[in-house]
């Protein structure tokens, strides 16, 4: 992916009533109705995924070892217990961790949850079998063992301390699930949902709807407020829009831009309520160096030249979900570049006249002047459709001529995942901001499964893992 790029904005959109207060008494019952804007996960295994829709189809059936506290979800640093007792302290100079592990946990088969479901899931991820998939599996390069010492007691060594582990542990998808399916089938989870969490799968109709209902024997007490929901798929803006604005929908959790909020304010009026935050996400285009002419660095940097950031920022965030310039590191972060650092970046440079002259400079001299090619896109209107539009008329200004493929959810993946593409849209999202984390998608292609520009750099992987090793004091 170009280096940097979009960071998108999200405005949670709650209508037919107001969410209630901190210090407000919850009230139980009700089916939660929301749209979920995709066609259909890929698949239903989020320790293979990388997108909200497997979060927001299937979240709410699983449990994790460790997360963001719920109560204050804008810390980087609140970390509380899922399915651990307490949070541990670390121990020899921080390179061990011991989880003791709830007694109180059932899976919706009634199989009692045991440590050995938690390491058989996190050894998954950090460890995955040939043929398995894992994208998250080089946030776990610090981790050197995972073991159940004893039903109840979970010990994660480290090759080396590190202020990166507890993030990546807290991702929201390290899903927990059962050690005798992931022996018997580790692929088993990517089509069937069987987990341990607030609400137990009810039904499931591909390109319509999910549904849940509420586990009576959920372990956190008192949850979950809810009967049930049902996630309703629609990948197209004006669908998810007109369902809310007709009530069949409460909510929807990624956020539309100002003109579609607007909108809506206006014809519902105080039914509505909008709850607005930056999302810790980089939008952006992969480039495939394995594919001619992308594996010269000229064409590539051509490409990257004829963006007009700076110039595009205003329009686009009126209409879509991308909203702020940013560098691959969350904007605002303490180790994110300010705009003067930026704007020294190829890519980011004030003068677009300047930098789109220089890629056709590149393109002639790499003899790739009127390039034609394919930019394959993902069917979901926000933020993709919009990204791609964007792309290829930047592209058309140093005389590029660009065709746009669009497909569904998982064919969009298994493109990505299999290198079927030149060039493609993308977008790296992470549920914690973690710098550490952050840039980990882009790291070489033999250590990051997510990185779909298929390139090697040793000396890459040679300064990132000087910085993991550094530790926060």
């Amino acid at each position: 992916m170009a280096p940097g790029g979009w960071a998108a904005g999200v405005s949670v959109v709650l209508a037919a009533a107001a969410p209630a207060m901190a210090d407000e008494a919850p009230k139980y019952g009700g089916i939660l109705t929301y749209m979920i804007p995709a066609d259909s996960p890929p698949s239903f295994d989020a320790q293979r995924e990388e997108t909200y829709a497997t979060i927001h189809s299937a979240a709410p059936f699983y449990s994790v070892l460790i997360r963001i506290n719920p109560d204050n979800p804008e810390s980087t640093t609140d970390i509380v217990c899922d399915l651990c007792t307490e949070m541990p302290p670390p121990t020899e100079e921080g390179k061990t961790y011991t989880f003791k592990i709830r007694d109180d946990v059932t899976f919706h088969n009634g199989d009692k949850l045991t440590a050995e479901d938690v390491a058989a899931s996190l050894n998954k991820i950090a460890f995955p079998p040939e043929g398995v998939a894992s994208p998250r599996s080089a946030t776990f390069m610090m981790v050197d063992k995972i073991a159940a010492t004893d039903p109840h007691t979970v010990v994660i060594h480290l090759k080396f301390a590190t202020s990166a582990f507890l993030p990546a542990l807290a991702d929201p998808y390290n899903w927990i699930y059962e050690k005798k399916i992931l022996d018997r089938d580790p692929h088993w989870y990517e089509q069937n949902i069987m987990g341990s969490g607030p609400f137990v799968f009810e039904d499931f109709q591909t390109g319509q709807l999910i549904k849940g209902k509420r586990n009576p024997h959920y372990y956190h007490q008192g949850l979950p407020y809810l009967d049930g929901f049902v996630g309703i798929y629609a990948p197209k803006q004006a669908v998810q829009l007109d369902a809310i604005r007709a009530d069949r929908a409460a909510t929807e959790f990624r956020g539309y831009p100002p003109s579609a909020i607007e909108q809506l304010r206006e014809q519902l009026g105080d039914k509505i309520e909008v709850q607005q935050s930056d999302w810790n996400c980089t939008l952006g285009a992969w480039i495939n160096h394995q594919r001619k002419p992308f594996d010269d660095v000229r064409v590539r940097r051509a490409l990257v030249l004829a963006l007009d950031h700076w110039g595009s920022a205003r329009a686009l965030s009126q209409i879509s979900l991308m909203h702020t310039v940013a560098s691959l590191v969350f904007p605002g972060s303490p180790l994110a570049p300010d705009k003067d650092q930026l704007s020294s970046i190829a890519g980011f440079w004030p003068d677009i006249e300047k930098s789109r002259a220089e890629a056709r400079r590149l393109l002639k001299e790499a003899g790739a002047e009127g390039l034609s090619f394919e930019l394959v896109n993902r069917d979901v209107d926000q933020p993709y459709k919009y990204l791609g539009i964007w792309l290829i008329d930047q592209w058309s200004k140093i005389g590029l001529h660009v065709t746009q493929n669009v497909v569904p959810t998982g064919p969009w993946f298994a493109a990505l995942r299999g290198g079927d593409f030149s060039v493609s849209t993308g977008g790296s999202c992470h549920g914690i901001v973690n710098p550490v984390m952050d840039v980990q998608p882009w790291l070489p292609r033999s250590v990051s499964e997510s990185n779909y520009g298929y390139y090697e750099d040793p000396e890459e992987l040679d300064i990132y893992e000087k910085m993991l090793h550094e530790r926060i004091l």
